[in-house]
């Protein structure tokens, strides 16, 4: 994907099941799980590199110290950036007390990164600052543990601006609209509901023969019987979106919940020394070195929660819905060294075997393959494979056909066995390119050199150069910088397949994907509506969906616009819009995408594909849909399903 999407979150816990003396003994490490934390944000880097944080709770803190620690970190390099105050953290306590892993007692004591308890977010900004208070983990503090909430999350609510009206009818004045603070808000307050219930049950409220006095002992009681999976319960009861979060309560116990349908992604793992927690499977596997299927998939509408005990169980917080997760999981963001994922890439380039072979004549002589970007390349080993097994049923039939007309030759067998793939290294993403140097006019020509190329790779004017991209959102990317690039190797044409098809409508459950203008599928369909003088049925789909947007079940209009047109024609359309204007060659470019047809066989367990096919697995993203509409003929910019003043 050249265009610079931006995404869904990591999230990781870290949860420890005994004391941090074993973990010395048995590890060799008291930092053993602090280690294992870093680890598996580091194997979901992909995931987030504008904001980082980690919090870390203390069960055995002493009275009169903090027992919650939070650190994030914002900006480039903020992962490293992290993890090195992290470290320093350490070497002072080293150097300043002559602090060692040997003294498990007194790192627990004295280092703040060391808990029972670790959680760690990353970030990838949508259209949110990069700020530092944007950064998760976000906190709701109290003195009093079982009202501490720590909050972090991969995830978009389309109803937003309806949470923050049941949070002020609730009596509160909460700040802020963004998402992340108006779920922390409604746990909170099921949080405090529940805690205000126990301390009447057991508090001064309570039967002399039940009552409590002592505080401590009361706090305990409190821990002992505080139902965090009702807490979730009403707590989620009115969200609609997609969503994998994680929490921890100051008195010990932790969290992970996702949304009904599954969209986003969270697996967990347990052994007799940890729960662990993450949005991807891969990161699990590496981080405990462990078979895949020791790791198992937080089950949708559910909640993992670890009691302040350690013990782990799943519980149903909302009825699952039909499963439709986030094929771009699978397409392009989560890690391809996922068994699973892997094996679907590879089938996603290998669906677009018929369609190139197509678009270069089956004249694989004369075709040049390649990959762009580094994300692609999987897919494009699919390719490779799936024309090595149709040359192998090429070369039979070839065979027999000369035999059979007794013209089958030595010289003929050779050129018939020769045939392969031509596969070459065409281009390479360089190093970041610092634009700033440049003043506007400038700016673009820089960022039009942000690919590279390998000479000589084809024949000038001959040979064909096909391309192979994990997905073709915006296409500014290919206008700016790929095209031009790869126009100065001089192909006869250049096609460029998309492994995924055409993204026509937005996204709200956790990807920036979000305003219709933007998408290349949805610009080239407005062209063609324009120039064939349907410009009318525009206008029509605005008022449809104006009359619409306080419909409780609503549909998606925005499905009007592309029935007047085949994908070909939209494909065709799209391919003239990301042809740089002005290029000195004169040859032919040809876009290429996969079909939703071919999209479902290759990722048959997860059919989320919304971008796609418009079908929202909530009605919110239908609103959202719609309201993105709207939002294009008023020429509105921002999210469709942000809260609105």
């Amino acid at each position: 994907m050249g265009d610079p999407i931006k995404h869904e979150c990591g999230v990781a816990i870290v949860r420890l099941k005994k004391p941090i003396a074993h973990y010395r003994q048995e590890y060799g490490s008291s930092l053993w799980g602090l280690k294992k934390l870093y680890l598996l944000m580091e194997k979901q880097r992909n995931r987030g590199q504008d904001g980082a944080g980690i919090g870390v709770l203390k069960l055995s803190a002493p009275y009169g110290s903090q027992y919650f620690y939070r650190h994030r970190e914002a900006g480039a390099n903020c992962i490293d950036r992290l993890w090195k105050q992290v470290r320093d953290d350490r070497s002072r306590l080293a150097k300043d007390h002559g602090l060692t892993s040997d003294d498990p007692a007194a790192l627990m004591n004295l280092y703040p990164w060391l808990g029972e308890v670790m959680i760690g977010h990353l970030r990838y900004g949508t259209h949110g600052g990069n700020s530092i208070d944007a950064c998760h983990p976000f906190v709701r503090s109290s003195n009093w543990r079982s009202r501490y909430l720590s909050v972090a999350g991969n995830f978009n609510l389309t109803n937003t601006d309806e949470i923050v009206n049941l949070l002020v009818n609730l009596g509160q004045h909460p700040i802020g609209s963004a998402d992340t603070a108006t779920v922390m808000e409604k746990i909170g307050h099921f949080l405090d509901v529940a805690n205000d219930a126990l301390l009447r049950q057991f508090g001064d409220r309570a039967e002399k023969s039940q009552r409590i006095t002592d505080g401590r002992e009361l706090a305990a009681k409190i821990a002992d019987h505080i139902d965090l999976g009702r807490v979730l319960k009403k707590a989620a009861a009115s969200w609609d979106g997609g969503y994998f979060m994680i929490g921890a309560v100051g008195h010990g116990a932790c969290f992970a919940l996702r949304d009904p349908s599954g969209i986003r992604p969270g697996f967990w793992y347990e052994n007799n020394d940890v729960v662990a927690v993450a949005s991807e499977r891969a990161a699990l596997v590496t981080c405990f070195n462990v078979d895949p299927e020791q790791v198992r998939e937080v089950t949708p509408g559910h909640a993992l929660i670890v009691n302040h005990r350690a013990e782990a169980q799943e519980i149903e917080i909302q009825p699952a819905r039909e499963k439709r997760s986030c094929t771009f999981e699978r397409i392009y963001f989560s890690r391809g060294n996922d068994a699973s994922i892997y094996r679907e890439r590879k089938a996603l380039g290998r669906e677009l075997v018929p369609a190139m072979l197509k678009a270069v004549d089956h004249d694989l002589s004369h075709a040049v393959i390649s990959f762009v970007p580094n994300t692609a390349e999987v897919a494009y080993h699919g390719l490779l494979e799936g024309l090595e097994e149709w040359l192998a049923e090429w070369k039979e039939r070839e065979i027999l056909r000369l035999q059979s007309a007794g013209q089958l030759t030595v010289e003929a067998l050779h050129e018939i066995l020769a045939q392969r793939p031509w596969h070459e290294k065409a281009a390479h993403k360089d190093a970041k390119l610092r634009t700033f140097i440049a003043d506007e006019d400038g700016r673009g020509d820089l960022v039009g050199h942000a690919y590279d190329i390998t000479r000589g790779v084809l024949r000038p004017g001959i040979d064909n150069l096909v391309v192979i991209d994990d997905s073709i959102v915006r296409g500014t990317t290919l206008r700016q910088s790929i095209l031009r690039m790869l126009s100065r190797l001089e192909p006869k044409k250049i096609v460029v397949l998309s492994s995924a098809p055409q993204i026509r409508y937005p996204d709200c459950y956790g990807i920036d994907m979000s305003e219709l203008g933007k998408f290349i599928a949805f610009e080239a369909t407005v062209s063609l509506l324009r120039e064939r003088g349907q410009a009318a049925l525009l206008d029509e789909i605005y008022q449809t969906c104006l009359a619409d947007a306080t419909n409780p079940a609503p549909i998606n209009h925005v499905k009007r616009l592309y029935a007047s047109f085949s994908d070909d024609e939209i494909s065709a359309r799209v391919a003239q819009l990301v042809t740089p204007p002005g290029l000195p060659w004169k040859g032919e470019v040809q876009v290429v995408y996969q079909t939703v047809q071919g999209l479902r066989w290759a990722i048959p367990g997860h059919t989320g594909d919304w971008y796609f096919t418009g079908d929202y697995p909530t009605p919110g993203g239908f609103r959202v849909a719609n309201r993105a509409f709207i939002n294009f003929i008023e020429n509105r910019h921002g999210r469709a399903y942000e809260a609105r003043s």
